[in-house]
């Protein structure tokens, strides 16, 4: 499977040590899900920059955890491959934080529970609300549970 992943972090935010991992997770979800050709950007902020992303896009203020942004087009390269421009998923390492010490989980599992849940947005899957009847979310964690033994940022 070939797949194009660019992971990057905001100016403002020193590059995280785990950053390097997070491309070789996301290829493995993607062969999970069974998904090839996928040409996907991952940006790592704080909390002002996704702010001002959700005022923009969702006009809802304040910082969330994970934005996705669907491109959904395709284009064929010089090698005649077709690829499809799934999209851009921001997450707030501020959010990150706080979502660890609310739901007292680790860094590890919430960054994997994140860069699941956006990948699945653009992949097509909604859902309502965070209730975890939520078939979208239900999915994640079934998804996740698989993925129980990775490590991306050195704890487990």
């Amino acid at each position: 499977m070939s797949n194009k992943i660019e992971v990057s972090s905001d100016e403002a935010l020193a590059e995280p040590v785990w950053i390097t991992g997070v491309e070789p997770f996301i290829q493995k979800v993607f062969n999970r899900l069974d998904i090839d050709q996928w040409e996907l950007s991952v940006l790592f902020c704080h909390d002002p920059f996704i702010a001002d992303l959700n005022k923009r896009f969702r006009d809802i203020e304040g910082p969330t955890d994970v934005l996705s942004f669907e491109q959904g087009d395709e284009y064929i390269d010089d090698d005649e491959v077709t690829w499809f421009n799934a999209g851009d998923i921001v997450i707030s390492v501020d959010a990150l934080a706080r979502n660890c010490e609310e739901f007292n989980v680790s860094m590890n599992d919430e960054l994997k529970r994140l860069l699941v849940h956006g990948i699945l947005h653009l992949d097509g899957m909604d859902h309502a609300d965070n209730s975890p009847e939520q078939e979208m979310l239900q999915f994640q964690e079934h998804l996740l549970s698989g993925f129980s033994s990775i490590s991306l940022v050195g704890e487990s």
